[in-house]
This record gives C-alpha cells, structure tokens and sequence, in this order.
C-alpha cells in the first residue's frame, strides 16, 4: 500500500445511526450468564451492528412451573433496542423442571422439550408468552440451536422430531404474536440429508427463513453450501429467506469449539471476519452474524454441579476477556483486531446497496512488483455493490489458506461506466487511499484500467463515486 496515498479512515458509526444493515453480532450464552452484558452493550453498539442474536433460556426464565421471570430477559433487550440494535431469539434450551435428563445439563443444552406431553405444553406456553411480551421490539425468532449436532439434540440426533418442533413452536410463536417470523434450521453441519427430511415434515410451511453456521476457514465452498440450502428450500417454499446465522473463529490456538487446534492469531481472526462477512454479501443473506462478541466458555456439554466439565474457553471474539474460577467472562472486554475490522464493515455496507454485476474485468497484467505476471481471475474472490445513486465499489482478494500463508500481490482491474471519484479501502483497518493517476489509465469515455493496485488474502474495496456514506 505504500505507493498510495492514505487520505482517511472509515469513520465509525453506532448501531442507532444505521437504518438498515445486514450486519450483526451474537450476544449468545446468557441464558447461562456467562458474561457481563452491561459492560459490553456499549461497546457492541459502537460496531455499527445491526442485528444481535440472543438466547431465550427458558431454564432461566421458568424456575417454579408456570411462572415466568423475564427481568434478566428484558434487561438484554430493552439495553439492545435502546441502543439501536435489532434483537433476534433463538428459542431454546430445555427446562430440569419438566425434564429429568434436562436437569442434569448445565443450561439443558440439547435437551429438546419434547419427551413428554406436559413438557410439550410447558414449552409451547413459555414460547407464547416470550413472543408476546416482546411484541413490537423483537420480530425474529429462531426455533432452537444447531439441533443437527449431537451437543445440542443430545438423545439423538433426529431431523423429523426437529421439524416437528419447528411447526409445534412455529403455532406457539403466533399464537404470542401473530406477526413475528419464524426461522428454521440453525444448521451447522454440510449437506442437504438432514435438512431435507426436516422440510418434508412440512416445517417449510411454518418457516420465514433458515439459518446456517458457517465454522470453516474457506468462505469460497461455504458460497456453493449456501447456493444448494437456497434452492432446497425454495423446492418446498419460495419465500423462505436465507441468513448466515453464526460464522467466526478463534483468535488463538488453544480454544474449545469449532475451529479449535488451529494457528489462530488475532490477525488472522481479524481476516477471517472481513473475508467471511463480504462472502456473506456476496450470497445475498438476509443478514449476517459474527460469533461471537466476546471470549467465553462454550458450555454446551456442562454437568451440574461439576464446574469443570464446562470451563472450556472459546476466543471466538471481537472483545478480549479474562475468566474467574467459575468460567464467568471478566476483565475490561478490549477490543481485537477483529472488532476494528467488523466495525469498518458495518459503517461501509449499512443503507441502500445493492450486490450487483459490476462492469469491472480483472486483468493479469506483467507486475513490476512481483516479477511475473499477477495472478490470473480464476484464483480470485471478487464481487461488486451498488448504491441508488450510482456510486459503486467492487470488493476483492486472494482466497488463499489464511492458517499458513501471509499473501501480498497486484492486480489490475478495467472498469468501465463507472463513474467518480477512485478510493481504495482496506477492509482490515479501515484505511483510505488515493490511487496515484500514475498507475491510472483513462480514455475519457467512462473507461479506466487500474495498473498493478495493491491485492492482499482480505478483501480490499475499489469504490466509484460516493459509496463511503460520510
């Protein structure tokens, strides 16, 4: 980047500036109370996030059979909304009181309340009574977490008892409020078996949209994942949206969870977030979610009682934290490289835009820089975006393997009938350049070919115009 001329830095924005966004944030695992919200609302809301993804807990909420206490609950989302955040709710985990074997499970992970008549009835009057307390301030709720993993389905992993559950919670949420959106899925594991036998129960009926998770350190075969859940859903209902659900990783090597084991640095988890949400944008989600705000444990195969069997720390995100003794997120919750870079994201890609085909060819020029020619279109990701306005940005990079590699090339790019001013951004940190007219062809007729620019293994942005909303 040093042949360019740095001209600013993406200005931050909080989540009540934006309008709309497809961007968001999870806010997971307080049904277990494994962080501290109120030292974190701030800083989330200081991302420019849109959406944040929470959970129920009905374990936490109903204690005593048939009495409900939603203050930890409405804490979370009135602090949310106030802030200009959008919450969704996964609906989910089971409750001891009405299920032994959910007793024994620290939060009642993976306990699907569906064993008994009674526990049927208790969950559909729980969900009824949440959709309705929370009308007008949360529309989306998502029916249940990952039930295709055994972590979190823990007799068994059964796709017909999930669809079932899906259309039984589905008539519990209207019934709460008749015009919140039901989403199926939560789907964290590749192909379309299981998925499709969930449909065929008739849930695709009940479902508004499916959501995915997306833990792999290759966004370019997540795109064909989400190109194949779109058309099967679409084969049973057309109007079912897609969303990116849960997405991220670690940003060190020592980690539980998905992605454990890996060479996780905060760099690379900050690259990760920036080549994984513009793939996302790339699929035209509904929107999109990073897991997870900050460090904490992952608590999906606790026991009661026994306080190790659950102290199994996740660095999944864009905040830091310490832990005490009982696995409780501590510390000042300071911000990663990652939290910069979601940060740049959110401000860039809020209001109107649109993902579109750009009139932008990549070329692979001679490369006084490299000493060879650049790289060829075929090894790429790339895409491009539109405002009303006409003002455009095409996003891309190198998709080279982000655990073993640090990747710096050119690339030349010829657009034509774009029009404005060129600035070329880096998505990692946010800064802005000016492309010198020495590495600048025009013809002045709308044509200009852009000579050996920088390339990196995260996106850089090309924007035409006034796409960087001031």
């Amino acid at each position: 980047m040093e042949r360019l001329k740095k001209i600013g830095d993406i200005k931050a924005v909080s989540s009540n500036q934006v309008v709309s966004s497809p961007i968001g944030l999870g806010f997971e695992k307080l049904d277990r109370a494994v962080f501290d919200p109120e030292k974190a609302y701030d800083k989330v809301a200081a991302l420019g996030v849109k959406w944040i993804r929470i959970q129920s807990g009905w374990a936490r909420t109903e204690k005593e059979k048939g009495v409900y206490d939603f203050a930890w609950l409405d804490s979370i989302v009135d602090n949310l909304v106030s802030r200009g955040l959008e919450p969704w709710i996964c609906l989910c985990y089971g409750n001891g009181i009405y299920n032994e074997e959910a007793a024994k499970v620290f939060g009642a992970v993976g306990c699907p309340p569906i064993h008994s008549e009674e526990e049927k009835k208790a969950w559909h009057n729980y969900v009824a009574a949440l959709t309705k307390r929370y009308q007008g301030k949360v529309v989306w709720y998502e029916v249940w977490n990952e039930p295709d993993g055994k972590w979190c389905w823990k007799h068994g992993v059964s796709a017909t008892e999930y669809g079932e559950l899906i259309k039984a919670t589905a008539a519990a949420i209207k019934e709460g409020d008749s015009n919140a959106k039901v989403i199926g899925g939560s789907t964290c594991l590749d192909g379309l078996r299981w998925i499709n036998e969930v449909l065929q129960t008739g849930a695709a009926q009940c479902m508004d949209a499916l959501t995915y998770h997306a833990y792999t350190d290759d966004e370019e075969n997540q795109m064909h994942r989400v190109d194949s859940l779109r058309a099967i859903c679409h084969a049973y209902n057309p109007k079912i949206e897609i969303i990116q659900g849960e997405t991220g990783t670690q940003s060190r090597g020592d980690g539980a969870g998905a992605l454990k084991g890996g060479a996780w640095t905060p760099r690379k988890q900050a690259k990760f977030v920036a080549r994984h949400m513009m793939a996302d944008l790339f699929d035209d989600v509904k929107f999109a979610s990073y897991f997870s705000c900050m460090d904490m444990i992952e608590a999906l195969n606790g026991t009661v009682g026994d306080t190790a069997s659950y102290l199994d720390y996740g660095y999944f995100g864009v905040l830091a934290a310490d832990f005490d003794e009982n696995g409780i997120s501590t510390g000042e919750y300071t911000p990663k490289p990652s939290y910069r870079t979601l940060q740049v994201v959110s401000s860039i890609f809020r209001e109107d835009f649109v993902h579109v085909d750009l009139p932008v060819h990549v070329h692979s020029h001679p490369s006084q820089r490299l000493f060879r020619h650049e790289d060829k279109q075929k090894d790429l990701m790339f895409g491009g975006f539109r405002r009303p306005d006409g003002s455009a940005a095409f996003a891309y990079w190198k998709s080279t393997e982000l655990l073993t590699t640090e990747y710096e090339a050119t690339i030349t790019l010829e657009a034509a009938t774009l029009s404005g001013e060129l600035k070329l951004v880096d998505l990692y940190d946010g800064s802005i350049y000016e492309i010198p007219e020495t590495m600048l062809e025009r013809d002045g007729f709308g044509h200009v070919l852009c000579k050996n620019i920088p390339m990196k293994d995260y996106p850089l942005l090309l924007c035409f115009g006034d796409f960087l909303i001031r």
